[in-house]
């Protein structure tokens, strides 16, 4: 069993991290974590070089991702919402995705991506909504990792108030969420 898991938080003993390492705790299987704010993941420059060589152009750490992604099982998406949206470092790392769709799109070539199951954990202590950061998480599962079965989103949208090491249905929602995991 392997994980892929982005994580788009800047706050190593944050929220997000709490639910995170929860759900490793009983994780089956290898894993590997790409941390959009420590790993050298340079974003798209839209160079347009992809669309007619394999590849990105930028060699980094972005490298072992593309390695990852059609071998893995599972794919997981742990962050904080800024502004009801993924936040911008998050988002510079799946813009790299790109030459996945160049290959796909314009040299049409048939990618080979095992189908995976999908998750999502979000964290928010603010009054906007989830929305708009569920729905980029679709596309970039849909699109780009193959993922065909999705758990319902683990969220812990109360932490101005509530930090998620407590807040129970966030909690038991994690244990869930590795439970299927691991099937």
């Amino acid at each position: 069993m392997k994980t892929l898991i982005f994580l788009g938080s800047p706050r190593p003993s944050g929220d997000t991290r709490a639910l995170l390492d929860r759900l490793l705790q009983n994780l089956q299987g290898e894993y590997l974590l790409v941390d959009a704010y420590r790993d050298k993941i340079h974003p798209c420059t839209d160079c347009r070089a992809c669309r007619e060589k394999s590849g990105c152009v930028f060699r980094d750490d972005m490298q072992r991702v593309y390695d990852y992604i059609p071998e893995c099982d599972n794919v997981l998406i742990a962050a904080p919402l800024y502004f009801s949206e993924l936040p911008g470092t998050l988002l510079n790392v799946f813009s790299r995705l790109q030459c996945m769709y160049s290959a796909r799109r314009f040299r049409r070539e048939k990618q080979e991506i095992r189908e995976k199951k999908g998750g999502v954990m979000l964290v928010g202590g603010g009054d906007g909504g989830p929305g708009k950061a569920l729905d980029t998480c679709e596309g970039i599962f849909r699109y780009y990792m193959n993922v065909k079965s999705t758990h319902p989103p683990v969220m812990s949208l109360q932490t101005d108030h509530l930090p998620a090491c407590q807040d129970e249905e966030a909690l038991r929602a994690v244990d869930q969420l590795c439970a299927f995991f691991n099937e």
